[in-house]
Parts: structure tokens; sequence; C-alpha cells
């Protein structure tokens, strides 16, 4: 089933060069509904609690309510990755199907670190990673092919929290990981 998801262009049988997805890549994104995400990739939330926390309750760096907790399938293939970002809550990745990733990760005091998440722990990947709350990431495919994974974020996402800019504003921040931000931004 190929069809154009708006604002982005791309197809769900396409990757973002346009070329052809792997027939697995093409069964995960029809069958679990996944949509192309702005930060790239293909994700679908599948949950946010019901029950919310008041804005009094939570860290002064929100504005308002947030659902207790939200999750979301995330995929990657080919040479498709997640841009460098940051979100106010921790982030939990869950590795599902696939082949391994790489979480890249620059944290508050600038520092760099891979995380490895995939099936091969022998190698140094694990079922899990966590993304500190106002850490910058990113996510790249360690070994090309494709993986599925999920993130959990708590208090629940929401895109008032989300953050992506350009590659000259990080590079302004952190000159001294040129090479991985050339990489994960657009």
């Amino acid at each position: 089933m190929m069809y154009e998801l708006s604002g982005f262009g791309y197809h769900a049988g396409m990757n973002e060069s346009h070329q052809p997805l792997p027939e697995q890549v093409s069964t995960w994104i029809e069958q679990l509904d996944l949509e192309k995400h702005p930060e790239g990739g293909w994700y679908r939330e599948i949950y946010r609690s019901s029950e919310q926390m008041p804005s009094e309750g939570l860290p002064a760096r929100f504005e308002g309510e947030r659902a207790f907790c939200t999750c979301i399938y995330f995929l990657l293939s080919g040479d498709e990755f997640s841009a460098l970002h940051r979100i106010k809550q921790d982030e939990l990745w869950h590795f599902y199907a696939g082949d391994g990733l790489t979480v890249h990760v620059i944290d508050k005091a600038g520092v760099y670190a891979e995380k490895k998440l995939g099936p091969r722990l022998d190698q140094g990947e694990s079922f899990q990673q966590v993304v500190e709350a106002g850490d910058w990431f990113g996510a790249s495919l360690s070994a090309g092919g494709y993986a599925l994974v999920g993130c959990t974020v708590a208090p629940g996402f929401d895109f008032d929290d989300f953050e992506m800019p350009g590659r000259e504003y990080l590079l302004g921040l952190f000159p001294q990981h040129s090479n991985v931000i050339n990489l994960l931004t657009r």
C-alpha cells in the first residue's frame, strides 16, 4: 500500500532518499500504522495515560498539565536517522526488532556518549537505554537494515516540550562534536 503522508512528501514504501523500503520495513509501517516523524523515521503513539499531572505538580520547566506517561513505536531503516533534539522529560528506549541502533547523546555538560540498543548483548548493545531530560540526542542505525524500537516518556510527551534546532545552532554550542552534529542534523 502506497500513500502520501501530509507535510512530508514521503510514501510508505519509500525512505528519505526515495528508495524502496525493505519488505519487512514496509510491513511494519503498514501493520503498525506508522507515519513520518518530524525528527526522521516513522512512529505512532501507542499509549497516552488517561490521567494527567497538574502543572503545580510538575517541575517549573513544564507549562501546563501532562499525561502521566506516553509511549510510541519508532522505526528507522536504511539511511534514515533521528535528528538531534531534546525534550524536557527522561526518555526510555526499548528494542523490539531488527538491527542495532545507536542513540547519540550530548549531555547538559557537553559530554558525548553512544548508547547502543539492539539484540547483540555480547557487542555492547542493550534492550533498553535511557536519555535524561534536557540532553540532546538523535539516533542512527548501527549497521544498516532497520530497527523497530519503543520510546516511553514520563511525564508524558507533548510537542511543547520538543526542541529540534538546526545544525548551526548546535555547532555553536558544541563545536567539539561537529562530526555527530553534521551526521544527525538536516
